[in-house]
């Protein structure tokens, strides 16, 4: 029998249980997917061993920690320096980042060349640098300067709140974790609604309507959650998992119920 899980904190609001167990069960795989409330970090590697997982995803805030938790990191995720997937085999952790091609796949159709990034940990990395990749102009902008060196690294342009003047961007993406569990805006909303006056897109990377989400559409932008990101990085996962065993449009068929 084959068990996953995913680490985080918090975690019980996660959809990927239903996700990864539907698609185990439209595949017929004897197997089980669980949640697993991981406060300290630093202890994934050694959580993960215990349980004797085949594999696992990992949410805020541990992307980091699961980076240094693996034995290789493979594909962007090198880059990243963050991974949200860890494959068990042969006896070493393998780590990928399915957040970046999962975003990727729920924001291609937007008409959008100018995005600003909210935040500045694992996701934000991840959707930085692969947007950068495909041609976007990205900026990140982040409450302290504290972790902005990463993405200055990369020639990404960066600012904090406290050197930020708001300017014209296509698309703005809250990856903070404001709105989660409280009804908090990712910054100072004086300062998104004059963002939100030249944007057309906003994207969230929370799976449902935040505040953030709520006083966009007030502007009549047009607005997605981040439901679609989890489905497509749950599916390039669960490819990772069985290490492309099914199609993706086999894992898809089975992951999709769980948004019905």
């Amino acid at each position: 029998m084959k068990l996953f899980a995913i680490f985080g904190n918090p975690v019980s609001h996660s959809l990927s249980p239903l996700m990864h167990n539907g698609a185990l069960k439209e595949l017929g795989i004897e197997g089980c997917y669980t949640r697993y409330l991981l406060k300290e970090g630093h202890r994934l590697r050694e959580v993960f061993l215990s349980l004797k997982l085949d594999g696992a995803n990992v949410t805020v805030p541990h992307k980091e920690d699961a980076f240094k938790a693996c034995d290789e990191v493979r594909g962007i995720a090198r880059e990243i320096g963050a991974l949200n997937t860890i494959v068990y085999k042969e006896g070493k952790l393998i780590g990928y980042n399915t957040d970046a091609p999962g975003f990727y796949e729920s924001v291609k159709e937007f008409d959008a060349k100018r995005v600003l990034i909210l935040g500045a940990g694992g996701t934000a990395r991840a959707v930085a640098l692969y947007l950068k990749e495909k041609g976007y102009d990205v900026t990140v902008l982040n409450r302290s300067e504290e972790r902005l060196s990463f993405f200055r690294d990369k020639n990404l342009k960066t600012f904090s709140w406290s050197d930020f003047t708001p300017s014209s961007y296509d698309l703005i993406v809250n990856t903070t974790s404001a709105g989660l569990s409280d009804d908090s805006l990712p910054m100072d909303e004086s300062v998104l609604r004059e963002l939100f006056k030249n944007a057309k897109y906003c994207v969230d990377a929370i799976y449902k309507e935040t505040p953030f989400l709520s006083l966009a559409k007030s502007f009549s932008l047009r607005v997605k959650d981040g439901k679609e990101m989890l489905l497509y990085q749950g599916v390039i996962a669960f490819y990772h998992f069985f290490d492309g065993a099914f199609s993706k449009e086999e894992i898809k068929r089975g992951m999709i119920k769980a948004f019905e």
